[in-house]
C-alpha cells in the first residue's frame, strides 16, 4: 500500500492506497465533475503533493509541489501511463521519480507574508491548547485543524485570527506532532481500535471512529449508516475522543438496530469479543443500557490529515 491519501473532484476519498488503485483512479478522471486528483502524503506535509488533471479527448497535466511556492512544477503528458508511472514514484519516494519528464518551474507569483498573531498570552494559550487537544485525537485533517484555529475565538465583534495566521498556526503545530509521532514503535492502541472495528464492520456491525460531535446525533445518523444486512452498530463521537486522548479511556456506544435488548447485548458480547482479540481490554458489565469502556487506553493515534 502506498502511504498516500487520493482525493478526487468528485470529493471520494482513498486512503492508503495501492499502485493498482492509483493507476484506475488516474486513468478514470477526465469526465464532467471527475477531471482531477490531489494525492497527499501519510501524514500530511504543508505545501507537499502531487496533483493531475484531465479532461475526455485531451493531454494529462501533472504538477508537484516540494514543500513551497517556488518548488511547484508542471509538465504536460500525452498518456495516462506516464502519468502514473510518475505518481507511483512520487507516492512511494523513489530516488529519481521525476525524471524523464520535461518539467517546468510554475511562477506562483509572490508569496503573501503572514503577520504575527495579535493575541494576549491567555488567548494564544487558550488557542493553542485547543488546537492540541483535537491534534492530540488524531482525526482533524491539516484544513480542520486551520479552520478550527481561524474559528475558535471568533465572537459577534472580533475575529482575531486570520485565515492565513490560522493556517500557519495549525501547520506549526501538526508538524510538531508530525515529529513527535516519528518516534512511536509498533502499533498503537487506536490502530488496534481499528482493526476492531474494520473485523466488526466485515461481519455485520455498522462500526464508525469519531462518529458526530455527540451522543443525540450519533444515534440519530448511524441508522443511515448501515448496510441492509446490518445488524447493530459501534460507535464513539467526539467528546469520546477527546476524553480519550485526554487519558480517560474511550466510551463505544452500541446497540441493535432492531431495538431489542436481547440484540444489543449479542452486538455487546461480539465487540468486546474483537477488541479483546486485537489486544484492547475493556470494562462492561453485559447491561444493554451500559456502555462499553476501554481502559486502560493509551491514545497514539498517528495524523493522516
Amino acid at each position: 500500500m502506498l502511504k498516500i491519501v487520493v482525493q478526487t473532484e468528485n470529493r471520494e476519498r482513498h486512503e492508503g492506497v495501492s499502485a493498482e488503485e492509483l493507476a484506475g483512479l488516474v486513468r478514470r478522471i477526465g469526465g464532467d465533475g471527475d477531471q482531477f486528483l490531489v494525492a497527499q502524503r501519510i501524514p500530511d506535509l504543508p505545501d507537499v503533493y502531487a496533483q493531475v488533471l484531465h479532461k475526455a479527448g485531451g493531454h494529462y497535466t501533472l504538477e508537484h509541489r516540494d514543500g513551497a511556492a517556488d518548488r511547484h512544477f508542471e509538465v504536460t503528458v500525452d498518456g495516462a501511463e506516464a502519468v502514473i508511472a510518475a505518481m507511483a514514484g512520487w507516492a512511494a519516494q523513489e530516488p529519481g521519480w521525476d525524471s524523464g519528464l520535461a518539467w517546468s518551474l510554475l511562477d506562483m507569483g509572490p508569496v503573501r507574508e503572514v503577520p504575527p498573531l495579535d493575541l494576549d498570552e491567555g488567548e494564544r494559550d487558550e488557542l493553542e491548547q485547543r488546537v492540541r487537544e483535537v491534534l492530540a485525537g488524531g482525526y482533524a485533517t491539516r484544513a480542520e485543524l486551520a479552520e478550527l484555529a481561524e474559528e475558535y475565538l471568533v465572537t459577534a465583534e472580533r475575529r482575531p485570527v486570520s485565515r492565513g495566521q490560522a493556517q500557519a498556526l495549525a501547520d506549526r503545530m501538526w508538524l510538531e506532532r508530525v515529529a513527535e509521532q516519528a518516534h512511536w514503535r509498533g502499533e498503537t492502541d487506536p490502530e488496534r481500535l481499528t482493526r476492531a472495528f474494520t473485523a466488526l464492520q466485515e461481519s455485520g456491525i455498522t462500526a464508525r471512529e469519531n462518529f458526530t460531535c455527540c451522543r443525540t446525533c450519533g444515534q440519530s445518523d448511524i441508522g443511515g449508516e448501515g448496510g441492509p444486512d446490518a445488524r447493530g452498530f459501534v460507535y464513539f463521537h467526539s467528546q469520546c475522543t477527546d476524553s480519550a486522548a485526554a487519558g480517560h479511556g474511550l466510551t463505544l456506544l452500541y446497540g441493535g438496530f432492531d431495538d431489542s435488548p436481547t440484540t444489543t447485548v449479542a452486538i455487546g458480547h461480539e465487540i468486546v469479543t474483537a477488541l479483546e482479540a486485537a489486544g484492547l481490554r475493556t470494562d462492561w458489565d453485559h447491561n444493554p443500557g451500559q456502555a462499553i469502556t476501554i481502559t486502560p487506553l493509551d491514545w497514539r493515534r498517528r495524523l493522516i490529515g
